[in-house]
């Protein structure tokens, strides 16, 4: 994996980037549709390539390993090939997944057991078997195992934990010198910064991380809970410790201002099921402010859904006619707003990039959170 600077912001930490892998370029920043059990909710392949076109999804371990299973997605010669998607794919380790088990499972220095939330069965996950596993999935970018802590999380508690995973951590990247390539590309390998809110373990993990010398690196641990400026903080203290040539990876996050605050913060990727998640409760994003398409006032709207949409649906449905097909819980609506927020985000990310390249993002910047926190 190759990773070029192209502009850097005057006035912000933000910059523009290219990656490059065996499946094709991601220009930076860049949001990744989560694309959990081999696919993104609600949304064809060709849908995805043609209408939102991003240049990487993220696919998650834990539920793969789950359903179909590994042997399955060998089999079918990879993850790409089993979903048909011939661009760039991620995948989470599943520490967050079993982070979000915390009442069905045990984490040991050896790894995790863990209860499935499918058939309660039982399951180990430790560093070397999610390596396997990721190689088995075979996603351009893999990610360590790692132990997400909770918020409010206690010092000593966050103290152990991210000790524990700086040690699997070692053992991850020990498993992978010995784990060959199941298919004909390379896979890039990042670590995760962990840390919870404490200023002092931030920057011990990051030191930590970046002394690893991995093409990437990812920050972890945020997006749970803790008030948005905790976020904001703890990404300026790591981002100013990890290395400024490695893309940087802010995993879980989040809204569209979040995204816009941690980009001025030099952080090139993101993902989250917020954009998925909200659109299939009503929610829809958009560059002056969020729409509850199940409030009454938008039954009569017969304007667009986003006149500055990106996406076909955008402009071949209306507000009333989208309210509609919730109200009478028809899927076609979730399809709908899933296809709106999805290609809002990766315009805002693409525009993002434009500013940059084009030295006025943070005035963009700036303009488009006060816009946004609007409620249509």
């Amino acid at each position: 994996m190759k990773f070029e600077i192209n502009a850097q912001d005057s006035q912000s930490k933000a910059r523009a980037g290219k990656i490059t892998t065996d499946h094709g370029v991601i220009e930076t920043p860049i949001f990744m549709p989560v694309g959990t059990v081999a696919t993104v909710k609600g949304v064809h392949q060709r849908e995805l390539k043609d209408e939102i076109n991003p240049d990487i999804i993220l696919g998650n371990t834990y539920h793969l390993y789950l359903r179909p299973q590994t042997k399955i997605i060998e089999k079918a010669g990879g993850l790409h090939k089993f979903m048909n998607w011939d661009r760039n794919i991620l995948t989470d380790s599943g520490g967050y997944q079993v982070y979000s088990l915390s009442a069905n499972r045990k984490i040991k220095e050896e790894g995790v057991k863990f209860k499935s939330h499918i058939d309660g069965s039982y399951h180990t996950f430790t560093p070397e078997n999610v390596m396997e596993i990721q190689r088995s999935i075979g996603a351009d970018i893999i990610m360590a195992f790692d132990e997400c802590t909770p918020y409010p999380c206690d010092y000593n508690y966050a103290k152990r934990s991210m000790h524990m995973t700086h040690r699997w951590l070692d053992r991850c990247i020990n498993h992978l010198e010995k784990t060959p390539l199941k298919y004909n590309y390379n896979q890039a390998f990042f670590p995760i910064v962990q840390g919870s809110t404490y200023t002092d373990l931030r920057k011990q993990s990051a030191e930590y991380i970046a002394n690893a010398g991995a093409v990437g690196n990812a920050i972890g641990g945020l997006s749970v809970g803790e008030p948005a400026e905790e976020m904001y903080a703890m990404t300026d203290v790591v981002c100013s410790i990890l290395p400024e040539d490695k893309p940087r990876y802010l995993m879980g996050v989040g809204t569209p201002i979040n995204i816009l605050e941690n980009i001025a913060l030099g952080v090139d990727m993101f993902d989250c099921v917020m954009p998925t998640r909200n659109a299939r409760n009503g929610m829809l994003f958009t560059a002056h402010g969020t729409i509850n398409i199940k409030n009454l006032k938008w039954a009569e709207d017969f304007s667009p859904i986003d006149e500055m949409g990106i996406t076909f649906v955008d402009t071949e449905y209306s507000k009333a006619y989208l309210r509609h097909l919730f109200t009478v819980n028809e899927l076609l609506g979730k399809q709908i707003a899933t296809i709106h927020n999805l290609g809002f985000y990766l315009w805002l990310v693409r525009e993002a990039r434009k500013h940059i390249l084009a030295g006025d993002f943070r005035t963009w910047k700036d303009m488009m959170v006060k816009q946004m926190n609007n409620r249509l």
